[in-house]
């Protein structure tokens, strides 16, 4: 699986035969993203997609000097489960 980050669309995604799985995110201010919805087609339920896709956007924003504030209840709850995550 290769998530790939596609900046005009404002989201981290994954393709598959059913459909993309994504990670929404918008512009909070010019340093904190709003991850805001994720979402993962069928086929790819219980795989760790949504789990890859959230790594992601935390990574960028890792990498771009950016906190992240979570609208999305998954990711909300992704942070809960991984609190060593919540610094950024």
């Amino acid at each position: 699986m290769t998530i790939r980050h596609d900046p005009a669309a404002s989201r981290f995604f994954a393709s598959f035969d059913d459909g993309d799985a994504q990670l929404v995110y918008a512009p909070f201010s010019e340093d904190i993203l709003d991850l805001q919805h994720t979402e993962v087609p069928p086929s790819a339920e219980g795989h760790g997609v949504a789990d890859a896709l959230v790594r992601a956007a935390l990574q960028y924003a890792r990498d771009n000097g950016m906190r992240v504030i979570a609208t999305c209840p998954y990711v909300q709850a992704w942070l809960r489960r991984h609190p060593q995550e919540q610094k950024y």
